[in-house]
């Protein structure tokens, strides 16, 4: 009987424990819950990476604003340069040595800021690494 009263008061204790820790998650999970905030102005934003820190100094001394030209003018040509580079990383040969190919959908918004970048990578690559990308791309002058 003695030994039974302890089995049945460790019962009772181990499920006062069980219930106590369960209750304990409960209210961190609800108290984590409640201090979640969902925004409605959630935006998504878009960058060139480029991995050479040439292109970057020289993007800047380019980048003025006498030099912009409209969003639509950059995404135009945007897409075609695309299309040629991409073209190139599938089928590369000793004088190309660029390999990621570039994910740009013509029907997203990237907005003027990289669209601008882009198109001013491509014309870094073929104005100063002198690699051609597309016989006929624009005519830009540099500083």
């Amino acid at each position: 009987m003695k030994k039974t009263k302890y089995i049945l008061l460790w019962i009772f204790v181990g499920g006062a424990v069980f219930l106590y820790a369960c209750s304990g998650t409960k209210q961190v999970t609800e108290s984590q819950n409640s201090s979640v905030e969902v925004t409605g102005t959630d935006s998504v934003e878009y960058d060139v990476e480029t991995f050479n820190a040439n292109f970057d100094i020289w993007y800047q001394r380019q980048n003025t604003l006498a030099s912009y030209r409209s969003q639509s003018y950059y995404e135009t040509w945007n897409r075609q340069y695309v299309s040629a580079w991409n073209a190139k990383c599938a089928s590369p040969s000793p004088n190309w040595n660029f390999e990621p190919v570039v994910g740009y959908d013509p029907a997203e918004d990237y907005g003027f800021e990289m669209n601008h970048k882009l198109f001013y990578y491509f014309m870094y690559v073929e104005n100063v690494l002198k690699k051609q990308i597309m016989p006929g791309g624009p005519h830009v002058t540099f500083n």
